[in-house]
């Protein structure tokens, strides 16, 4: 696992030199952009709404390598979302929505972990942290919480477009919050897990069931990561719709 790291991280440093505005990121607010989505950035998306921001590592990739799309975040998680909003100050390309997505609207009680990227509304297990040192529960927040469409118009969603979920384990409960909307995107790319990094979490087959009853189509899956008995622990899985694509 830490191998597995040191190559992703040295692979995020050498992309970071290329960018001025990565190098920023990182100097300035101590963000490493995402670099590793690059490659499925390349397919000229109008849209991109980011589920679980945090501190905008994956819009700092959207803005270097899909300049033109329009892209709409969300981060619940008052901190990374401070942070976030730093970054990308004066960005007209880039707004943020300090809510979470899911089926219900309200307010619910998130798990912050000591790698904020980490949090998740789902309580963290004692699996996550054993693979994933440094990612324990440290306090309690509660945030606000709603469906998709309660933010973004149908309107707002132009074609090619991408719906990305980072969102620790809770990835079927926020596809569910944005079912009115879900035809719309031509991708979505979430990261998905094998093993139940978060407790009651719905694991990488049951989202791609999900998916394909709605009719997106698994294309591939990206960024792997594998325990040290070389088991798949989890990935970032890349779904077509077959409607529009």
């Amino acid at each position: 696992m830490s191998f597995q790291l040191f190559v992703i991280r040295l692979d995020k440093l050498v992309q970071v030199i290329r960018f001025a505005r990565l190098r920023n990121a990182l100097l300035a607010h101590r963000v490493l952009a995402g670099v590793e989505h690059r490659r499925i950035l390349g397919m000229d998306f109008r849209t991109v709404v980011d589920l679980g921001a945090n501190q905008g590592q994956f819009a700092l990739a959207v803005r270097t390598w899909a300049p033109a799309a329009r892209l709409i975040s969300f981060e619940p998680v008052n901190g990374p979302a401070t942070v976030f909003n730093k970054i990308f100050r004066g960005d007209s390309m880039v707004t943020l929505h300090p809510v979470a997505v899911g089926p219900d609207a309200g307010s619910v009680p998130i798990h912050v972990s000591a790698a904020n990227d980490s949090s998740s509304i789902l309580p963290i297990s004692a699996l996550q942290e054993r693979l994933f040192p440094g990612t324990s529960e440290v306090r309690m927040e509660t945030v606000r919480i709603g469906r998709l469409i309660e933010f973004v118009s149908p309107g707002e969603i132009v074609c090619p477009a991408l719906l990305k979920l980072d969102v620790q384990g809770y990835e079927l409960k926020a596809l569910l919050g944005c079912q009115e909307l879900l035809e719309r995107f031509s991708h979505v790319y979430a990261e998905c897990s094998f093993l139940e990094l978060y407790t009651g979490q719905a694991l990488a087959d049951e989202v791609v069931a999900w998916l394909a009853k709605k009719n997106f189509r698994l294309r591939g899956i990206y960024n792997a990561c594998y325990d040290k008995n070389g088991n798949a622990v989890q990935g970032d899985f890349l779904f077509i719709n077959d409607r529009i694509v």
